[in-house]
């Protein structure tokens, strides 16, 4: 008899323990999230279509053009040396050229840029670097020169939005621009390292916040806010490792979060909880953008392209990879848009 009780109650006391054990270790799980193809279009001798509609731009290899997110090119051409290229203008040129016409979206002539350099858009922002790489100008509409910095140090990084224009610069100092007449509204220099080149800057679309990776020996993230004409560090952190090369700093749209990039890896800091997040990549980082519900990272290894996409909740959620020569990422509302070599396909991430 006593042997039955003490196996009664040695099957109770397991079944207690195994009730128990699946009650504290289970956890839930992720959400189940889809990427739902919805067309892919050729960019190899495409039809061509006029359309009203918002256009964005397309650069791979040696062609460029413009296409809508229903899946119409409106626009097609193959350049032969260099290119700048955004949403709304548009520029082949040489090495170093003189008088360079640009061209809106459609193909018309939207102006000629009357000096010798390099042109770059951003938006609809127009700026000129000038032979020698210490110089730059920012254009008018029309091309025609607004205001120039004249300058003796190499531009090594630069970041520009509606109003406001960083520049990094070789020997480690930052200059803030107003766009409107190229005032200078504060400087800084991160310092703290060996070689205080800046290799990466992006600056807040209210001017507010200036990020940056400086320094070899010591490369370190510095997040400042300005206050009056200075610029007051909030965070800064060095990094595991020193990359001698250009990299990625990109503040987010809401401008609570900025992103910064080094060796294969991503910070996150959010400005609103101080909170720093570090994430690893599996290649070089070369490209950022973000739709309404998420950040999108393309990384690149040899021929090797891995898209990541990352949660509002500074977490990865995935990614997945191809092999390509060329490829880019745009993102908007919901959509992702991914194009590798010759073709271009809209994606949407769903977790319905």
């Amino acid at each position: 008899m006593k042997n039955k009780k003490a196996l009664h109650l040695s099957i109770t006391i397991a079944i207690i323990f195994i009730v128990l054990y699946i009650i504290l270790a289970a956890k839930p799980l992720a959400k189940e999230y889809q990427i739902i193809p919805e067309w892919k279009i050729s960019t190899s001798n495409p039809l061509i279509k006029e359309s009203n509609k918002d256009q964005m731009y397309f650069h791979l290899g040696q062609t460029i053009g413009y296409f809508t997110e229903d899946g119409e090119i409106t626009s097609f051409e193959s350049f032969p040396a260099k290119v700048s290229i955004s949403d709304k203008y548009y520029a082949t040129y040489d090495s170093v050229s003189k008088n360079i016409p640009f061209y809106f979206s459609n193909k018309t002539l939207a102006g000629e840029i009357e000096a010798e350099g390099y042109p770059y858009f951003k938006d609809d922002l127009i700026f000129l670097f000038l032979p020698g790489g210490a110089s730059f100008s920012k254009c008018s509409e029309t091309g025609k020169i607004e205001w120039t910095y004249e300058g003796i140090i190499p531009v090594t990084a630069f970041s520009t939005n509606k109003n406001y224009t960083a520049a990094g610069f070789a020997d480690g100092s930052i200059l803030i621009f107003s766009n409107a007449d190229g005032t200078i509204i504060s400087t800084f220099s991160p310092s703290g390292s060996d070689y205080p080149v800046i290799l990466g800057l992006d600056i807040s679309e209210d001017g507010q916040y200036l990020a940056s990776i400086s320094g070899r020996n010591k490369q370190r993230f510095v997040l400042t806010h300005r206050e009056e004409k200075q610029q007051k560090p909030i965070f800064h952190t060095f990094l595991e490792s020193d990359s001698p090369n250009q990299t990625l700093v990109h503040f987010c749209k809401n401008e609570n979060r900025v992103l910064y990039n080094f060796h294969n890896k991503l910070g996150i800091y959010d400005i609103d909880t101080q909170k720093n997040t570090i994430l690893s990549l599996d290649s070089k980082l070369i490209s950022i953008d973000e739709n309404e519900d998420f950040v999108f990272l393309l990384g690149k290894d040899k021929k090797k392209y891995t898209v990541s996409i990352v949660e509002k909740t500074n977490t990865l959620l995935g990614h997945f990879t191809f092999n390509a020569d060329t490829a880019f990422i745009h993102a908007n509302k919901k959509n992702l848009y991914v194009g590798k070599d010759s073709s271009i396909s809209k994606l949407l991430i769903s977790n319905d």
